[in-house]
């Protein structure tokens, strides 16, 4: 069964709709498609000029998985392509500018959108910063929303910048910052390390930076490491292949504060009443881009290290 979905101007076909996706769920690959077609809104602003890598799922979440960077031939025409330099050559990329292009995309089987850090005309600058705070298991995420706060009370109030918070669809939190594209990935990742590990060091019963995991204990890691060239971030409301079809989903930092909130609440079920609403609490954040200057010389104060 094919399925026609109109995303703006262009009707997308779905071959094989009634495919199931999410077996646990019944979720197929038509609710997939008209999820993408209704939370295209949202998502569109930040995904705007940025390279994406397609997470595909063409048998379901019980199947293989296939990471998928290169816009294939058969690809309408009508989807942006943007070359992206690697070492030793080339790729071929998808931007999603339209909502069809996340239909399409969900037509393929498409699950999981990730994208960039940084855009198009100046993809060696990012143009925000991310911690991820993963806890060693499902069982701790109290300790992440206990990481997250003290990273904004550390990035908003001490270091005067401004803090962005979601939940990932997985386990954890993102906090994000979004910056003015005038510092390189090294520059913006030894930063974000800085941070990091001062939050490690006033937390460190809690919060660690040790990427090995057996030396982590019941800690949450703080993981900096997608702050690198060609690294991705999950999209802002993109699905997330789990069971139950959790949803990478912007938070207000009032709601971080909830002892309620639970990582894999907001679903493709439930995060339709976010969708609705009029405001987001992400709309500012390409409107709040920073420097990393004076934060960067206060850093240093905070963490005792010479500004000279």
């Amino acid at each position: 069964m094919t399925e026609q979905i109109a995303a703006g101007d262009i009707t997308v076909p779905i071959p094989n709709a009634g495919k199931v996706l999410f077996p646990d769920d019944g979720i197929t690959k038509g609710d997939l498609a008209r999820y993408y077609a209704d939370a295209a809104g949202r998502m569109l602003p930040w995904l705007r000029d940025r390279p994406v890598t397609m997470m595909r799922y063409p048998d379901g979440l019980k199947g293989q998985r296939i990471v998928q960077k290169n816009v294939p031939a058969y690809f309408p025409d009508w989807i942006r392509r943007v070359d992206v330099p690697k070492e030793g050559g080339v790729l071929e990329q998808a931007v999603c500018g339209q909502p069809a292009d996340l239909v399409y995309l969900a037509s393929q089987a498409c699950i999981e959108v990730h994208a960039f850090t940084s855009r198009i005309g100046k993809l060696d600058a990012p143009d925000q910063l991310v911690i991820d705070f993963d806890p060693p298991d499902d069982k701790h995420f109290k300790l992440v929303r206990s990481a997250a706060l003290w990273a904004r009370e550390l990035i908003d109030d001490e270091l005067g910048l401004t803090s962005y918070v979601r939940t990932t669809g997985g386990r954890g939190l993102h906090v994000h910052v979004a910056l003015d594209r005038r510092a390189g990935f090294d520059a913006v990742r030894d930063f974000t390390h800085r941070v990091a590990a001062l939050l490690a060091s006033r937390h460190p019963g809690v919060i660690t930076t040790e990427q090995r995991k057996d030396k982590r204990g019941e800690r949450v890691y703080a993981d900096i490491m997608r702050n690198a060239y060609a690294q991705l971030v999950v999209a802002l409301y993109a699905v997330r292949a789990r069971s139950g079809a959790p949803v990478a989903t912007p938070l207000t930092w009032p709601e971080v504060e909830d002892p309620g909130l639970q990582p894999h609440q907001f679903t493709v079920s439930t995060v339709r009443a976010r969708l609705e609403r009029p405001d987001d609490p992400w709309d500012g954040f390409t409107r709040a881009r920073h420097g990393l200057g004076r934060a960067s010389k206060r850093l240093a104060e905070l963490s005792g290290q010479s500004t000279e």
